[in-house]
C-alpha cells in the first residue's frame, strides 16, 4: 500500500479503538453509582479488604499502628459542578483501562501485515500478556497502593490546627494516577522482550547494571508512592521481581535468535552443498 493508504488503515483501527474506548466509557458512566460507592471511594473505608487484612495483621503481631482509615476523611467538592465533570472523568478513564486489550488489538492489527509468520505468533499471545500484566498492576496500585496512599496523605498534619477536608478532585486524581501509574510499571517484562528483539538491550547488559536497577526501581517507587518507607518497600519488591523476569525473558530471546540463527546458517550450508554438481568428464 501506498503511504496515504497506510495512514487510512491507521486512522481506522484508531477510529476502532476511540469507538471502544468510548462505548465502555458510556457504560462506566451508567454505573457510576456503583463505579464510586463500591470502587473509588472504597479504599478509603476501614472494612476495606486490604485495610481488614493490615488490622488483623497487626492483631497477631501486636502492631497497632496497621490499622489504617480508621477515620476516612470527609470527602468534599467545591465546585458547582465537580461532581459532573468528576464523574465523567472516573468514566473515561474506566473506559480506558476496560479497553486496553481491545486498543493493543487494533494496534496489532494495524502492524500484523509487516510481520513474519514467526512474529506474527509472539506478538499476537503477547498481546493478552501484556493486557494481563496491565490489570495485575492496576489492581496492585488499587489494592496495595492507594490504601496507604490514603491513609497516609489524610491523616498527615502539619499542624492539628489544620483540617483536612479532601476535594473530590485531588482524591480522584490521586488514586487513578497510582493505578495506572503501577499498570504501566508492571510491563516491564514486555518492554524488555521487544527491546532484546531489536537489539537494544540483551540479558547481560541488564545482569552488569543490576545493582542500578535497584536505585532505579527505589526512586521509581518513591515517585509513585506516599513518602513512606514501608509503602516503597512495598512496591520495589515486586518490581524487582519483574527485573528479574525480564532478564529471563531476554535471556530466552537471545537463545532463540541463536537457534535461528543457527538454524538458518545450516540451510544455507546445504543449500550450497547441492548446488555443486560435479562437471562431466
Amino acid at each position: 500500500m501506498s503511504f496515504l493508504e497506510h495512514l487510512e488503515e491507521l486512522r481506522w483501527h484508531i477510529i476502532r479503538a476511540v469507538v471502544a474506548i468510548f462505548v465502555l466509557m458510556i457504560i462506566a458512566f451508567i454505573f457510576s453509582g456503583i463505579i464510586f460507592d463500591g470502587i473509588i471511594l472504597a479504599p478509603r473505608s476501614s472494612d476495606f479488604v486490604t485495610a481488614r487484612w493490615l488490622c488483623k495483621l497487626g492483631g497477631i503481631l501486636h502492631i497497632g499502628d496497621l490499622c489504617i482509615n480508621q477515620n476516612p476523611a470527609n470527602i468534599i467538592n467545591i465546585n458547582m459542578a465537580g461532581q459532573l465533570t468528576t464523574d465523567i472523568k472516573v468514566s473515561l478513564i474506566s473506559g480506558v483501562i476496560l479497553a486496553f486489550p481491545v486498543v493493543l488489538w487494533e494496534f496489532w492489527k494495524f502492524f500484523e501485515p509487516a510481520l513474519k509468520p514467526n512474529e506474527k505468533k509472539y506478538t499476537q499471545g503477547a498481546i493478552w500478556i501484556t493486557s494481563l500484566l496491565f490489570f495485575i498492576g492496576v489492581s496492585f496500585g488499587y489494592f496495595a497502593l492507594a490504601p496507604l496512599s490514603i491513609h497516609f496523605l489524610t491523616t498527615y498534619t502539619a499542624s492539628v490546627e489544620i483540617v483536612n477536608q479532601i476535594n473530590i478532585k485531588s482524591y480522584i486524581g490521586t488514586v487513578t494516577s497510582i493505578c495506572l501509574a503501577t499498570g504501566l510499571v508492571f510491563e516491564l517484562p514486555i518492554i524488555a522482550f521487544f527491546l532484546t528483539k531489536i537489539g537494544i538491550i540483551t540479558p547481560q547488559f541488564m545482569r552488569n547494571y543490576r545493582r542500578h536497577s535497584i536505585v532505579v526501581v527505589f526512586i521509581v517507587a518513591a515517585i509513585i508512592t506516599p513518602p513512606d518507607v514501608f509503602s516503597q518497600i512495598l512496591v520495589a519488591i515486586p518490581l524487582l521481581i519483574l527485573y528479574e523476569v525480564s532478564i529471563f525473558i531476554s535471556a530466552r530471546v537471545v537463545k532463540q535468535r541463536e537457534r535461528d540463527n543457527a538454524a538458518f546458517m545450516s540451510d544455507d550450508e546445504i543449500s550450497t552443498d547441492t548446488s555443486i554438481v560435479p562437471a562431466k568428464s
